[in-house]
């Protein structure tokens, strides 16, 4: 099988950031503005720092109910580390690594910089897009 479909191909570019110190409200309402189900928190210097999704938004909001409070830095509830991909990956191997994680897209690196992301949906994108499989001589 001669697939060479890559990462580079099929990630999204145009990505929703948050800084480390922008408030988990804010970041709710970037969710629901941006209808995308997670965010990446990147530093000053634009450095990779973490990720938040809507399931560590949701389980914010559970525990403050208990408390009364809702808010805070998304340094606070923001998962780390967070598992990268190179741009020039095969997306095979990427899907493959999808199946066996909890997580449901990877941040794309490139010389340690911030280029793109991978998920799900852009796997299924490129399985939709028909080049997934070989051409078989009929």
């Amino acid at each position: 099988m001669s697939v060479s479909l890559r990462v580079r191909d099929y990630m999204t570019t145009e990505l929703v950031t948050v800084s480390p110190q922008t408030d988990i409200t804010q970041v709710v309402q970037l969710l629901i503005a941006n209808d995308i189900s997670g965010v990446l928190v990147v530093s000053d210097t634009e450095e990779l720092v973490g990720i938040l999704t809507e399931r560590d938004c949701i389980a914010t909001a559970s525990s403050a109910g208990y408390y009364d409070e809702l808010g805070g830095p998304a340094s606070a509830f923001m998962s780390t580390p967070v598992e990268t991909v190179a741009p020039d990956e095969n997306l095979v191997d990427i899907a493959v690594r999808m199946t066996a994680s909890p997580y449901r897209r990877f941040p794309v690196l490139e010389d340690r910089k911030l280029v793109g992301l991978i998920s799900r949906r852009d796997v299924l994108r490129a399985l939709g897009s028909g080049s997934w499989f070989p051409k078989r001589n009929e």
